[in-house]
Parts: structure tokens; C-alpha cells; sequence
């Protein structure tokens, strides 16, 4: 359908659209034309994604003088193929009402592990083993060898894509990562490299968190991203996480003794080249006299990661005098390496900030903070004289380097911890030093102030006013929308005691008390006899879900489940996982029916879908609370009340209620869908804790259903599948259209949108 908001005519692939989908689009217009940045939270199953899509490209259609450039940015690489695959419906759509004018190009960028198509380079196991086979084929000094000497080995993908040169490039289209694959091989050309030379050209660029947060891998692709591009972050509910993840390092013993070797390494190549070809060594001095800012002559193939620390001005400044020279700069290194060994030999835990750290590293081993900032760059410049193509061997040394050139960048916002066990097994020594980073503004600052929209959107972002202080940010639009339904799809229960009137929780001093384990294992017995098709059950941990789950095998529970319904679990294994996912959708299929346990912050929380049979019931055992003794977590908390003021309890509660509300919003993938919800806690009765789920979940949570037990609940449950098997009209009745047609949103436009939709 096509239809007008204000002056944007907008393609919409299909004939009809959800009342929200049609709001959505129109703040998100609104954040566009005010060219800021936007926080939108959307219920799962209401077409979120073709929504975004279509509004942000006929806006681009509209405005043909100042085109945008779209950046979506995703977490797994599941979810890119699923954009794509959208992006495709929609991009036919709209060449067959223009044209050639909307003719985009629009494609995944992925690692090489997911793009080479050289069988030998993968072969290797790993990515980072993938990374160095592909270096040791295309590395400009490996290609200048194979010039004289015919036995070393290339790649012949990136020679033909190589000698193509100008006329390597991809034609209009989208390309999801398959497509990529079959264009190169059919091309006899590299995919990686092509599509990586193609960003620049691209009109829409689909990629996963870490290519625009982590500054190491920014530096190198997101570099040539114009001002006028719109970032998209979706499912970004964890948005503060990724960013804290991508600024923090650890390091252990393992690393220091890889670190060691790694030197010795790069001091017998130095003792090499020296011999051979001293002048290599002298032009790098020279270079780097003048300052790092002259890498910009590196070919693409050696590019390594950028610096971790963003400031611009450092590129500009000439290395300190003392690490130009590369053997001093191994010695420097060393020194480092001694004195981080020194500091993992305690028996206390001991946490500092950056500036004391770096104080007394300068005072104990005399490296000054301005030698620490310059580490990873100086080292990557070393790595390329002496020709390093193993990088992957080299992870150590660069991880020592990472760290080094954090703490001497970051004065505030982080806090270096040395643990010297892991308090669940404190008789295992296992010291583990880490730079860990708590203000989540650091990483996605760079990307607000360069890009005029970033659109932040996800199912759950309730509180929707924390994430703007966590990230320090002020949206033009912040908005959450509810769903419009014809049915009440959804039903969400509180279940606060088991039948016999004992209260359930997962509160440390009652987690193990064997009334609240039966209560539980009696609450799933009885749902499994009530429920059809697939169960999925959520636990707060790994290790609690082992421990219930071997009381239940003892006392019979697990054999009365086993007679209703196949178990299968979650492990942290990601290939048993896989497979048990696959034989639980088999059991649904085939109508005997199966029972998920899985745990909340897993694989399975974040990227499942549970849609149609495979999840007609979820059940959360518990509140998902982070791990509230982590020392990492503790000195995060200190900073955000320090900081931005936000209150711990606060804080563990809206983290722990976004988890749950993630776990259960697995099961409503679509309106059609539908599927009950049980939060089996005592502690969800209270408002507190409660009115931090998203809207959209509240709305259907009736008074009657916060304090049930667990007869109750069954109760509730059979009559809400008995009402869900009635035939219904999927337009909407009574006044209320959750389908609305090309005329509706005509009609909408004259008399206003409220009176069509609710």
C-alpha cells in the first residue's frame, strides 16, 4: 500500500498495516525531520522492523537532494538475515511502483569467518584463526614475496578481486550474506574485501553492535560513514551492556605468560630484520618522529584494528621519545608485563582507579601515562614492519596493549579490580586483573555526536527514562507504543504460593528451601496436563537451574513431566544447545508436545523465538537479578549513584525486570499468536517491582491475576485457551481496527488518528 505521512509518500509492502505501525512511523518522521536521536519502544510482533525500514527509505525517496544513508544495526547475525530478507519484500515493492529511482544497494557486512569463501582459510576453527589465514594470504608483503617466489601461497578470490580494482563492485540490489558468498564465487572475486569496499557506496548497511561500538573495529569501518546517516540499534534493550563490554579488558596469568612469548617472538625478528634490512626499522623511527597520523597510506589488507581509545588528538601527537625505537619499546613492554604479574600475585581482592593505578605503575616501573596511551598503536606499527601475518598468535600481547592504552586515555568512568579467585570456588587460585568500564556513555558518545539520527528501539526499554541518563544522551522523541489487538492474546499471571499457600521466590534464603523447589516442580507438572504444544521455563542461573532440576529427578517431578511432555535443555554449549532446540521444535511438530528449561541472560533469552506452538507458555522461576557480590557490578553501581544518581536498588530492578520481560516476550512473535505468561515470584506482586515491565505486558496484567497460586492459575489457563480457540475477526471489531486498509489511513488523515484506533 502507499500512503502519505505529511510529505513523505511511503511504500508499504503490504495491503494492510497495524494502527502502530503507522504511529510508529509518524514519530519516527518526527525525530528525522528534527534530525535527533530517538528512543522507540515497540511490542515484539508488531512488524517493528518493515515499519523502520519502509519509513526511512521513502524518506530518502523524498528527499533526493540530500540523500540519507541508513546504518541498522543488529545483534546476531540471525536477526541481519532477517532485515535483509524484509529489505528484499520491500525493495521489489518499491522498483515496481518507480522504477529504476528506487533501485538501492543495500547488503550485511560480517566477519571473514561468515564471508570468505577460500576453503582452505576456512578450514581454521575460530575466527581469529580464520582473521590470520586470511592475512597470511593477502598481506601486501606476502603479495610482493609471491612476485618473486611463485611456491608462496595467495588467495586467488582476492588477487582476481585485487586486479579488478574500479570495476570490483556490486550491482544494485540487496544482498543478504548468502547473496554475497554466490556473487563472489560466481565473480571468481573475495566477498569480505568487496563488501567491505562497498560500504562507502551502499545506501542501507546492515551490521552487527560492535562494527559502530567498539572503537577498535570502528576505527576501521565505520570510519568513512558521512554525517548524514541514520543508525538504527534494534532489539537495544541491552544497549548499556554492549557498550561497557566493548571498552572493558581482562587480564589473567594465561595472558601475561602468551604476552611473554609474544615478545620474545617480536625481539627475535627485530634481532632479524636489523640484520637484513636495518632500513626498515630507521623509516619507521622517522615516521613515527613525525607523529601516527601518517598510517593512512596502509592498503586495506594490513589494516589492523584501530586504537580502542577514541580521542582524535593523539593521532596528531609524536610517540613519546622513549618507545620509538622498537627494542626500547619491548622493553617497556616487559616492564609492564613484570609489574602486572606482581599485581596478580595477592591474596586480597584490591580495586583502584585508572589514576592511582598509573601513578604507581609509573613510581614501581617509570612508564608515564602519555607511554601508555601510545601502546596499541605502537605496537600495531611494529607489527607491520616486521611483517606479522600470525596475528591470532599475537592475541596476548595486543589484549596487554588494549589495556594499557585504556587506562592511560580514561581517567574517570573506570575502575581496575584484581580478584585473586573466583568467590563460587575460593580454593581455586585463578587471578584475574580487570579494566572494567561503567560508564556506558563512553562508547556510543562518538556515535551520537557524528551521525544526525540514532534511533535506539526494542520490545522492552521500560523504564523508558533510564536510558537516556545511562547514556547520557536527550532524545527529540522518546515514546513507548501499546498493541492494538482484537483479542487479548496475551495473558500474564503472578503466581505468588504454590497450592498448598507456601510463598515461592528465589530470594537467596529461600531458593533452596524444598517447599518453594516443589511448589515449582507441582506448577509445571500440573501445566504441562493443561497446555498443549510447547512449555519454555526460565531460571535466574545456570546453577540453579542444575540444583532444581536434580531435586525434581529425585522426587519424581521430572518423571511425571517426562509422562505430558519430552524435556529439553539449554546448556553452554552452543552446538548442544542447537540441537536441542531443533528436536524440541520436532516434538512440537509432531504433537507430543516438549518443555524448554533454559535461563535468563542466555543464548536462548536473547535471539529465540518461541512463535506459534513452539511457546504456548512461559514460565520466569524467579527474578533474573544480576549477581549482586561481583565486585564489578558493585563498582558499577557506586559510579552510577555518583554519577548520574540513580539509586542501586533501582538500577539491579530495571536490569533484572528487562531480562524477564525479554525471556517472556518470546512466545508473541505475531497478533495472530498467543500464548500466557507466568512470573512465578512473590516478589512481582509488588508495584515497585511490577511496573517496571513494559507497557505492553502491564496492560493485560489484570488485578485479579497478581497474587495466585498455583490452582488458581491452572483454572485461568484452561478457560484462556478455551476462549483462544474460538474463531475471531483478524480486522478488528467494535470500533477498534488493528488492521487498517489504504482507505482507513486516508480517512485517518482527515479526521485525526485517534479515532480509528482505539
Amino acid at each position: 500500500m502507499i500512503f502519505k505521512i505529511e510529505d513523505v509518500t511511503v511504500y508499504f509492502p503490504y495491503d494492510n498495516i497495524y494502527p502502530e505501525q503507522y504511529e510508529y512511523m509518524v514519530e519516527l518522521k518526527r525525530a528525522l525531520d528534527a534530525k535527533g536521536h530517538c528512543l522507540l519502544e515497540m511490542p515484539t510482533g508488531t512488524g517493528k522492523t518493515i515499519a523502520l525500514l519502509s519509513l526511512i527509505t521513502s524518506y530518502r525517496l523524498s528527499r533526493p537532494d540530500s540523500p540519507i544513508k541508513l546504518v541498522y544495526c543488529t545483534r546476531t547475525v540471525h536477526e541481519m538475515e532477517k532485515t535483509l530478507g524484509e529489505l528484499k519484500i520491500l525493495h521489489d515493492y518499491q522498483v515496481s511502483h518507480l522504477g529504476a529511482q528506487a533501485k538501492i544497494l543495500a547488503l550485511g557486512l560480517s566477519s571473514r569467518k561468515n564471508l570468505c569463501v577460500n576453503p582452505k582459510v576456512l578450514a581454521a576453527e575460530n575466527r581469529d584463526s580464520v582473521d590470520a589465514a586470511c592475512r597470511k594470504r593477502t598481506a601486501s608483503w606476502v603479495r610482493a614475496l609471491a612476485a618473486e617466489n611463485p611456491n608462496v601461497e595467495l588467495c586467488d578470490y582476492f588477487e582476481n578481486h585485487e586486479k579488478a580494482a574500479e570495476n570490483a563492485l556490486l550491482p544494485p540490489g540487496v544482498y543478504t550474506l548468502e547473496d554475497l558468498r554466490a556473487f563472489g564465487k560466481n565473480r571468481g572475486w573475495c566477498p569480505y574485501f568487496l563488501a567491505r569496499h562497498m560500504v562507502q557506496f551502499a545506501n542501507v548497511i546492515v551490521y552487527s553492535y560492535q562494527y559502530l561500538l567498539d572503537p577498535k573495529v570502528a576505527g576501521i569501518i565505520s570510519k568513512e560513514l558521512q554525517k548524514e546517516t541514520v543508525v538504527v540499534f534494534d532489539e537495544a534493550h541491552n544497549i548499556d551492556n554492549v557498550c561497557i563490554e566493548a571498552l572493558s579488558v581482562s587480564v589473567r596469568r594465561v595472558t601475561l605468560e602468551g604476552a611473554n612469548r609474544n615478545l620474545n617472538k617480536i625481539r627475535q625478528e627485530i634481532d632479524r630484520f636489523k640484520a637484513s634490512d636495518a632500513g626498515r626499522l630507521r623509516a619507521e623511527y622517522n615516521r613515527l618522529v613525525e607523529g601516527l597520523a601518517l598510517r593512512g597510506d596502509l592498503s586495506g589488507t594490513d589494516q589492523w584494528l584501530a586504537n580502542p581509545a577514541l580521542p582524535n588528538d593523539i593521532l596528531k601527537e609524536a610517540v613519546p621519545g622513549n618507545i620509538r625505537r622498537a627494542e626500547h619499546f619491548v622493553h617497556v613492554l616487559r616492564r609492564l608485563l613484570q609489574y602486572l604479574e606482581g599485581r596478580l600475585d595477592t591474596e586480597n581482592v584490591e580495586k583502584e582507579s585508572p589514576v592511582s593505578f598509573v601513578s604507581s605503575l609509573n613510581s614501581q616501573a617509570g612508564i608515564e601515562q602519555k607511554t601508555l596511551k601510545f601502546c596499541y598503536d605502537r605496537l600495531h606499527s611494529l607489527m607491520m614492519t616486521l611483517e606479522i601475518t600470525d596475528t591470532d598468535e599475537f592475541l596476548p600481547i595486543q589484549t596487554v596493549c588494549d589495556f594499557a592504552t585504556l587506562v592511560g586515555t580514561y581517567a574517570r568512568g573506570f575502575s581496575i579490580i584484581i580478584e585473586p579467585y573466583d568467590e563460587r570456588m575460593p580454593h581455586i587460585p585463578d587471578p584475574i586483573l580487570q579494566l572494567s568500564c561503567h560508564d556506558a556513555s563512553l562508547a556510543i558518545k562518538p556515535v551520537f555526536d557524528r551521525f544526525q539520527s540514532v534511533v535506539i528501539t526494542s520490545g522492552t526499554l521500560s523504564p523508558i527514562d533510564l536510558y537516556p541518563r545511562l547514556l547520557s544522551f536527550n532524545p527529540v522523541v522518546s515514546r513507548s507504543f501499546k498493541m492494538s489487538m482484537t483479542r487479548d492474546c496475551i495473558c500474564p499471571m503472578v503466581l505468588t504460593r504454590g497450592s498448598d499457600q507456601l510463598p515461592v521466590s528465589t530470594k537467596f534464603d529461600m531458593r533452596s528451601d524444598p517447599g518453594v523447589v516443589r511448589n515449582y516442580g507441582k506448577l509445571l507438572v500440573e501445566m504441562v496436563s493443561v497446555v498443549p504444544d510447547g512449555v519454555v521455563c526460565f531460571f535466574v542461573s545456570y546453577s540453579y537451574m542444575d540444583g532444581i532440576i536434580a531435586t525434581w529427578n529425585e522426587t519424581g517431578i521430572l518423571k511425571e513431566i517426562t509422562q505430558q511432555k519430552l524435556v529439553f535443555f539449554e546448556t553452554q554449549d552452543v552446538v548442544e544447545t542447537t540441537l536441542a532446540l531443533d528436536n524440541y521444535r520436532r516434538a512440537c511438530d509432531c504433537g507430543r508436545g516438549a518443555v524448554f528449561f533454559s535461563v535468563a541472560r542466555g543464548k536462548v533469552a536473547e535471539g529465540i523465538d518461541f512463535d506459534r506452538h513452539y511457546g504456548r507458555l512461559v514460565v520466569m522461576f524467579g527474578v533474573p537479578f544480576q549477581y549482586t557480590l561481583s565486585k564489578i557490578l558493585l563498582a558499577r553501581l557506586e559510579y552510577l549513584r555518583d554519577t548520574f544518581q540513580i539509586k542501586e536498588g533501582d538500577f539491579l530492578t530495571f536490569d533484572a525486570l528487562r531480562q524477564a520481560a525479554q525471556c517472556v516476550g518470546r512466545v508473541i512473535r505475531s497478533k495472530a499468536d498467543y500464548g500466557m505468561m507466568i512470573f512465578a515470584d512473590k516478589r512481582y506482586s509488588r508495584h515497585d517491582k511490577r511496573s517496571k515491565l513494559p507497557g505492553w505486558i502491564l496492560s493485560h496484567l489484570r488485578d485479579a491475576h497478581l497474587n495466585l497460586s498455583t490452582d488458581m492459575a491452572i483454572h485461568i489457563a484452561r478457560e484462556f485457551l478455551r476462549k483462544m480457540a474460538q474463531p475471531y475477526d483478524k480486522t478488528g471489531t467494535m470500533g477498534r481496527k488493528t488492521l487498517l486498509t489504504q482507505e482507513d489511513l486516508e480517512k485517518m488523515a482527515e479526521t485525526g488518528v485517534q479515532d480509528m484506533v482505539y
